[in-house]
């Protein structure tokens, strides 16, 4: 388990923010588990676009995007006194809720969130949460229960426009042909130089690279001058 310079356990931690840009911390509204996760979870998926017309032959998987990060998470809230720390579970359950679901004030969305453990820092929003009661006292409430999240990272825009880099030189593109483009502007667009036409040209065995047909698929591969 993660632990601080002194040897004490490090709990993991959850930061809302008031503002997209994580500047500034809701103190108030941080939360700390009562017992760390035995284990958490991250998902990285690609989108692709495979796409094709009814009654077309199969198509070749066209990259779109990297989507955000899933981070996947289960705790435990215990208020039967056995780990030496009593608490209220309802109470707990909702100064959890509290930081992670409930609308930020200022912003009216959905509070962005910082998840601290050890070597993890996760900027994200939440995607899912429930709440499983497992134990109750004599009267019905609740003493016990398990939240399982799940988080969406979060990317600042400049950031993720930085990331994302469409027109990256060092990225294979695939490009339709519309009316108008010819092949030295379209190299400047993903390029920055319309001399790499002739490069380009001989990628996509174009005999007549003056007179380019709209609708066609070209292929820009990453080129170096």
């Amino acid at each position: 388990m993660p632990a601080d310079n002194s040897g004490k356990l490090t709990k993991l931690k959850i930061i809302p923010y008031k503002d997209a840009k994580y500047s500034q911390k809701d103190e108030e509204k941080i939360f700390k588990v009562m017992f760390n996760p035995q284990e958490y979870s991250l998902k990285y998926e690609i989108e692709n676009d495979d796409s094709q017309g009814i009654g077309t032959s199969a198509t070749e998987i066209n990259f779109k995007k990297m989507k955000p990060q899933d981070l996947s998470l289960d705790f435990t809230l215990d208020g039967t006194g056995a780990s030496g720390e009593l608490i209220d579970v309802p109470d707990r359950v909702q100064d959890f809720l509290g930081a992670v679901y409930e609308y930020n004030g200022d912003e009216h969305e959905p509070r962005n969130l910082r998840v601290n453990w050890g070597t993890l820092s996760f900027k994200c929003v939440l995607k899912t949460v429930s709440v499983k009661f497992t134990l109750f006292d004599s009267d019905g409430k609740p003493i016990r229960a398990k939240i399982s999240a799940a988080f969406i990272g979060f990317v600042e825009d400049e950031l993720r426009v930085a990331k994302e880099d469409s027109s990256s030189p060092d990225l294979t593109h695939q490009r339709i042909v519309h009316e108008g483009d010819t092949l030295p502007l379209m190299c400047h667009r993903i390029y920055g130089d319309a001399g790499y036409y002739l490069q380009v040209a001989e990628v996509n065995n174009l005999t007549n690279f003056r007179n380019l047909e709209t609708g066609r698929k070209l292929i820009f591969p990453p080129l170096k001058g």
